[in-house]
């Protein structure tokens, strides 16, 4: 992993720590999370996992043009990514799921790693369809915010488009991305590029029937509701009074900081955005910090424990994530 990405990610995390904690009593936020009710934590984790094992039939039903891979393989494979994007920066989880996918089912990590990016593209859209649904709900949510939402939309209707195009007319999308590696890429790296882009078309075609759409989009939105129920049992804990529009909201915009670059586990980049859209839906600060902070922990820690089990009995190494680097980085 690049130092440089690393020190940038630690730095967004620190500032936005600070911005979002400057000024709280914490003697307050202590005093909110002891008196929370964490029973409710139970069912919230169990949801958390379902959702788990919707993405993971997701993923299985991009992989489909490729290799069926078994559902409880697969399942492991996934959550041992998600432990590496909590202890990670820069998302290296995905690398990994990807690498221990072609270690064990022999399916190529471009061709993964193209699917892997159509989850993410397709949980944008998703993420961003939930915080227009929830924004009308907010009163005193900045314009800027406003105007970032509009932003990454925009930017995600370009991205849907480009992946449409590609799954419609894979070998124009092919030829045309070829004829940009040879003009401006390396001679050393067209290879490499030119079999990636040949692989990523291949994974795209997923995409390219109506049916196939459908069930990908509407997966993806039922793995999203699933993990906005696990934000409600959270909500209970602390006797919150939210509707479930606000949690999908709370749920999209947090989800969406996460792209920013930050420290391992997405640590300011998710807290700031849950802090920021609690506050503005009238909840206290020191109770929105306190219902973020362990929300946050909650995502993090169960599927992070569960990862590293199932990585010492695959019988991977830490060593691992850097050959998974390498492994894209010569094309493999």
């Amino acid at each position: 992993m690049r130092r440089w990405i690393f020190w940038l990610g630690l730095l967004i995390s620190v500032v936005l720590l600070y911005f979002s904690l400057r000024g709280l009593e914490l003697e307050a936020v202590w005093e909110s999370i002891k008196q929370a009710n964490f029973l409710w934590l139970i069912p919230g984790i169990a949801a958390y996992f379902i959702a788990v094992a919707v993405r993971t039939w997701r993923w299985s039903y991009l992989l489909r043009p490729f290799k069926h891979v078994p559902f409880g393989s697969l399942y492991e494979t996934v959550v041992i990514g998600y432990m590496g994007n909590n202890v990670y920066p820069a998302r290296a989880g995905e690398l990994v799921r990807s690498y221990v996918l072609r270690r064990d089912n022999g399916v190529p990590m471009a061709f993964s790693l193209a699917t892997i990016l159509l989850e993410r593209i397709i949980d944008g859209i998703v993420m961003v369809a939930f915080v227009l649904i929830g924004l009308p709900n907010v009163p005193n949510l900045p314009t800027a915010a406003h105007d970032i939402v509009l932003i990454a939309a925009g930017a995600f209707a370009i991205a849907v488009g480009i992946f449409f195009w590609m799954s419609l007319a894979p070998s124009t999308a092919e030829r045309l991305a070829g004829f940009i590696i040879a003009r401006l890429a390396p001679h050393r790296f067209q290879p490499p590029l030119q079999g990636f882009v040949a692989r990523f078309v291949q994974g795209a075609r997923s995409l390219s029937q109506p049916t196939d759409l459908l069930a990908i989009v509407l997966s993806t939105a039922l793995a999203w509701l699933i993990e906005t129920v696990k934000y409600w049992f959270v909500m209970h804990a602390f006797a919150m009074n939210l509707t479930f529009t606000d949690l999908m909201l709370l749920n999209g915009v947090s989800n969406l900081f996460t792209i920013i670059p930050s420290g391992p586990g997405y640590v300011g980049t998710f807290d700031a955005a849950g802090i920021g859209i609690l506050t503005a839906l009238g909840v206290r600060q020191e109770l929105a910090t306190s219902y973020t902070l362990v929300l946050h922990a909650v995502l993090w820690l169960p599927v992070t424990l569960l990862g590293a089990f199932f990585m010492l009995r695959e019988g991977l190494r830490w060593t691992d994530f850097r050959k998974a680097e390498e492994s894209v980085a010569v094309g493999e």
